[in-house]
C-alpha cells in the first residue's frame, strides 16, 4: 500500500437514525455502516435497515455489517457493500479480521478490526501495512489517535463508531466532525510501517 493518498477514505458505523446519515453527508464521510447482527447494542432489523439504506441511496454508500453472511441476508440487496467476518463467495465483500486475508484480491475492502466491533484499540501488527488492496483499518480509533494511525500505516481507510456516540447507537454530530477533521488532517510524514502504534 501507498501512504501518498491524498485523503484518507473515512466509514463511520453504527448508524440508527435518518439525521446521522444527514451528519454523515454534511462533513463529509465517505461511507456509513449499518449493524445487522442481533449480536450488537447498535443492531438494526432488517425493516428498519432497508429504511436507512434507502434513506442514503444515491448520497452516501452503505455498509450492511454483520459476523455472517447469513445475516445479511435480508438487507444485502438493498446496500452496497457487505461487512462480515467470515470469508463469502460476492462480489461486493468487505472481510473483517483480526488476521492477514488468504485471498485479499477477492475483497472489495478489507478491514482489520481485531476488536471484532468491540472499540478496544489494541497495537496494530506490522503486517496491515503490507496487505494489497483497500485496507481500512477499524477498532477503538478516535479524535486523538486516528492521525498518528493514517501517517504509520498509510491504510486506504479508517473506520469509526464507538468514539464518535455518547451511548451505543447514539452518534454526535461533534465528535463525528472532530473524527473525520482528524482523520483528514495531512501527517508529517506517509512512510512505510517502522513499528507498532504506542497508542
Amino acid at each position: 500500500m501507498s501512504g501518498q493518498r491524498q485523503s484518507a477514505f473515512v466509514k463511520v458505523c453504527g448508524l440508527t437514525q435518518e439525521r446521522q446519515i444527514d451528519w454523515a453527508v454534511e462533513l463529509g464521510y465517505d461511507a456509513v455502516g449499518i449493524v445487522v447482527t442481533p449480536k450488537s447494542k447498535r443492531y438494526c432489523p432488517p425493516e428498519r435497515a432497508v429504511e436507512l439504506a434507502a434513506y442514503a441511496r444515491g448520497r452516501i454508500p452503505v455498509f450492511a455489517v454483520a459476523l455472517t453472511l447469513a445475516e445479511t441476508a435480508a438487507v444485502a440487496e438493498h446496500v452496497d457493500v457487505v461487512q462480515i467476518y467470515e470469508q463469502a463467495d460476492i462480489p461486493n465483500l468487505a472481510l473483517a479480521s483480526g488476521t492477514p486475508p488468504e485471498k485479499p484480491e477477492a475483497l472489495r475492502y478489507f478491514f482489520y478490526d481485531a476488536s471484532a466491533g468491540s472499540g478496544v484499540f489494541a497495537d496494530i501488527p506490522a503486517w496491515v501495512g503490507e496487505v494489497p488492496g483497500k485496507v481500512v483499518i477499524a477498532g477503538g480509533l478516535d479524535e486523538h489517535n486516528v492521525a498518528g494511525v493514517i501517517e504509520e500505516f498509510g491504510p486506504y481507510g479508517v473506520d469509526v463508531s464507538s468514539s464518535v456516540e455518547t451511548a451505543p447507537g447514539v452518534k454526535s454530530r461533534e465528535k463525528m466532525a472532530a473524527f473525520v477533521a482528524a482523520a483528514r488532517t495531512p501527517g508529517r510524514a506517509s512512510g512505510r510501517v517502522s513499528g507498532r502504534n504506542s497508542r
